[in-house]
């Protein structure tokens, strides 16, 4: 059974941080791809970032020096690190398992993320 638990969302005024937690339960953590998803009203879902069991990441363009996806694989935790947050990072932002650059296998329940002009 896996489980992903988000914290950390909250309202930031923009050009502020906020740093995003992902829990997993389950084993083999740390042979899994690891991401973060959001959806904002209105538009479909999107990849924001993601990171290989290697370490390896990847990002939305728009997201590109601004956010920074990690793992600490002993305590079973992805987080995202989101600096100089615009409104249009407003969204409801999910945690994923699964493989590739788009792991998309397991949900968790999401956690919202307002950024205020």
């Amino acid at each position: 059974q896996v489980q992903l638990v988000e914290s950390g969302g909250g309202l930031v005024q923009s050009g502020g941080s906020l740093r995003l937690s992902c829990a997993a339960s389950g084993s083999r953590f740390s042979a899994y791809a690891m991401g973060w998803y959001r959806q904002a009203p209105g538009k479909q879902r999107e990849m924001v970032a993601a990171i290989r069991s290697s370490g390896i990441s990847n990002y939305k363009d728009s997201v590109k020096g601004r956010f920074t996806i990690s793992r600490d694989n002993a305590k079973k935790t992805v987080y995202l690190q989101m600096n100089s947050l615009k409104p249009e990072d407003t969204a409801v932002y999910y945690c994923t398992r699964g493989t590739g650059n788009y792991p998309s296998d397991y949900w968790g329940q999401g956690t919202q993320v307002t950024v205020s002009a």
